[in-house]
């Protein structure tokens, strides 16, 4: 008999003793193990060996089944699991649980094997060999045809089930099968030698700049983080590309990190293109099989190239060689729930513990980034112009004091978008609120439909008839009168994505207008099929939200336009102007990505104000420089570092009671500034009234230390019992 402790997930900042009856047990450390807690069966890690047993061993329980007989940690991924516990204060039975996939947290369906790397298929039945397209099972449906056809035309007839939903929605593929067209077989995946079938297709010739970018790369040795802000359009993608060539040849595997789903599959395009090898994708709209088969190419080697979003900065690599993170200044890397970490700073541990270069882009880099290049804890490699042909867009002020507008937009700007699309161009509207309209008022009595549960007013979507709660997601009918005083005087307020997009039409009836926001893009590959009918000018006016920001390519769009840019202007959150300065370049950069002049329009009532007059007169690299003079003098990040303790609860006074513990906790130590507590930006979600308070120092240490002492302080409470709480380490958000 053996003592092994397990970390568990649960909320709770330790491991536990466990014994395990039987002899012929080998070494379990890493394993997960099935055990009792108390009325649950929860799957955990094996973290050791007890030196000793806190209570006699016969009191202890037993696990109930070892579930791996080799690890499914590394020791470098669980060195990361108990660095990341200590650096977000978070308990290290829940930070291996995030590190695993999904489908190996569970243990519903039995024993899940982490060694066995299988595939679902999709194959043609015997009886769909033997019809065609006017067979009413084919003839009803052209997405049915579509994905026959598909599969037809594939090797063997038959095709990965991940493939096939890059393309198809599953309620076609569902059907298929349903009408014994289809038939789908669990596989085991038979993977080839990706090293021996690389092929390096033709690559265009780099500019100096880029050529600077690539050499300083390829020459470091060992763990180098470098910084690489390049405009957009610069061709830092094909910076990455060469950068990766040498370590690919080498059989070394890369991962790149991207903020969003939409980039994937045209990133990973242009990588399988260059290299002629199976590029492997993680991210959410994967299944659990789907994200762990990946999981386990990538940790026994399979496969060169991983691509995903946040939580793929924990895929395990067997042969390491560099960590990319495109777009490093994102929000999405971010985790905003339960366990708070920040990608890029998990890319820069872990490359430094793998001894690998890492290369963080961007074309409006964070501030904490930049002050880390001009510190030279990076390497800075600027690339000041676009590749190609292509020039730098123009930016303007359009200033709406007084202006005719219609759907939001000043009658000067429809004159110019009207020029633009007669010359045969692409013009993008950017608004930046889903929805038909933010409000539903009553013209009578002044009454606004809100969600009762957050106070929030709720969003008008007239495509499917009702409101919605953007905070909480609550819906309801959209009322034909006001339940207040009765009238059926009801009128909308503000602009939506939704709105815009009808407005236009009927502005420029004579062209097609699309809408990309969340709501337009559900379902597999719909975003990606929108964007290549963009690209082959089926719509000429595109309208949409941050989406359209993201890195994407579009050769003929020539015009851009903010329409409602003061609202950002005027935000109590100290990130505010940042996150403004980064939207506007990044959507600046859609327009003249060809050989084609392109120009920004940016709407507004403040055409005086210094941040917009500094970033369209010197752009965004000056902007962010003054802007860290002014974040130096004020003593905030990246200057000094900071922790938000979040705190909610159905009772007001709880939570504020709560927090007002914590400052108490945090006055005492000499060197902390307290900050609160106040209302969080967002002061009540989902019927709980929410509260922050912000504690900060010049040391990040001296910050982690007492940040230590008070969190274990802060468990032993019994009104930390009562209310929803979390210490969120380097805060982006304050909503």
């Amino acid at each position: 008999m053996q003592v092994v402790q397990v970390a568990i997930p649960v909320p709770m900042y330790q491991v536990f003793d466990y014994r395990i009856e039987s002899e012929d047990v080998g070494d379990i450390i890493a394993c997960r193990v099935l055990v009792p807690f108390g009325p649950r069966k929860v799957v955990g890690i094996v973290m050791g060996h007890a030196e000793h047993a806190i209570v006699e061993e016969k009191k202890l329980k037993s696990v109930i089944e070892v579930l791996d007989s080799t690890p499914v940690c590394s020791a470098s991924m669980r060195e990361l699991g108990e660095w990341m516990s200590r650096y977000y204060h978070y308990p290290i039975g829940e930070v291996l649980h995030t590190l695993l996939p999904a489908a190996l947290r569970k243990q519903a369906s039995g024993k899940t094997k982490a060694s066995v790397q299988t595939e679902t298929m999709l194959y043609l039945s015997d009886e769909a060999k033997n019809i065609d397209d006017v067979d009413p099972r084919l003839s009803r449906s052209q997405k049915q045809r579509a994905l026959f056809h598909f599969i037809l035309a594939s090797a063997e007839q038959k095709a990965p089930l991940s493939k096939v939903k890059d393309e198809f929605s599953a309620s076609v593929v569902k059907a298929m099968i349903e009408k014994d067209l289809l038939i789908k077989r669990e596989e085991e995946l038979q993977v080839g030698d990706w090293k021996q079938s690389i092929q390096i297709a033709e690559k265009p010739l780099a500019n100096v700049d880029q050529s600077i970018a690539i050499s300083s790369v390829n020459v470091s040795n060992g763990f180098d983080t470098f910084l690489i802000e390049g405009v957009t359009g610069s061709g830092k993608t094909e910076v990455y590309l060469q950068i990766i060539e040498p370590l690919l040849l080498e059989g070394k595997q890369i991962l790149i990190l991207v903020p969003e789903i939409g980039l994937t599959p045209q990133t990973v395009q242009r990588f399988e293109d260059r290299f002629g090898i199976p590029v492997g994708m993680l991210h959410s709209n994967l299944n659990d099989t789907e994200r762990l088969t990946v999981w386990q190419q990538a940790r026994d080697g399979n496969i060169g190239i991983v691509i995903g979003t946040r939580s793929s900065i924990f895929t395990e690599l067997k042969n390491p060689g560099m960590i990319i993170v495109d777009e490093e200044h994102d929000e999405s890397f971010k985790q905003q729930d339960n366990l708070k970490y920040h990608a890029r700073d998990i890319a820069v541990y872990r490359a430094k513990q793998l001894n690998i270069p890492l290369v963080l882009g961007s074309a409006t880099p964070s501030l904490e980034s930049l002050h880390n290049a001009i510190e030279k804890k990076y390497k800075h490699l600027v690339l000041p112009n676009r590749a190609g042909s292509a020039s730098m867009p123009s930016q303007r002020l359009m200033n709406i004091k007084g202006q005719q507008m219609q759907f939001g937009i000043a009658q000067g700007m429809l004159d110019k978008m009207r020029e633009q699309l007669q010359a045969g161009n692409q013009v993008m509207v950017f608004v930046n609120r889903r929805g038909y309209a933010p409000a539903l008022l009553c013209h009578q009595c002044g009454h606004v439909e809100s969600c009762q549960r957050c106070d929030n007013p709720m969003t008008v979507h007239k495509s499917v008839n009702n409101l919605q709660c953007h905070r909480c997601a609550d819906t309801r009918y959209l009322p034909k009168r006001c339940p207040e005083c009765g009238s059926d005087d009801l009128d909308t307020f503000g602009v939506g994505t939704e709105q815009m997009q009808a407005g236009l039409e009927e502005i420029f009836a004579e062209y097609d207008t699309v809408r990309i926001d969340s709501d337009t893009v559900r379902g597999k590959g719909k975003l990606n099929r929108l964007l290549q009918d963009i690209n082959q000018k089926k719509y000429q006016v595109l309208v949409g939200t941050q989406i359209l920001s993201k890195g994407h390519h579009f050769p003929d769009v020539t015009l851009v336009l903010i329409v409602d840019v003061d609202s950002a202007l005027f935000s109590a959150d100290f990130r505010a102007p940042e996150k403004l300065a980064q939207l506007i370049t990044q959507l600046s950069g859609r327009a003249g990505r060809s050989g084609k002049a392109g120009e920004m329009w940016l709407q507004t009532h403040c055409p005086e104000h210094p941040l917009l007059q500094d970033l369209i007169n010197n752009g965004y690299s000056d902007f962010a420089r003054y802007a860290l003079l002014e974040r130096k003098h004020a003593g905030l990040p990246p200057y000094e570092h900071q922790i938000c303790i979040r705190s909610e609860s159905h009772k007001k006074g709880l939570a504020m009671d709560f927090l007002k513990i914590c400052a108490d906790t945090f006055t005492q130590f000499q060197h902390a500034k307290v900050l609160g507590p106040f209302p969080a930006f967002i002061e009540k979600r989902q019927g709980r009234f929410r509260f922050v308070l912000i504690v900060q120092s010049p040391s990040r240490n001296y910050l982690q230390k007492i940040t230590e002492q008070a969190n274990f302080g802060l468990q032993t409470l019994a009104i930390s019992r009562q209310v929803r709480w979390s210490i969120d380490v380097s805060p982006i958000d304050f909503s």
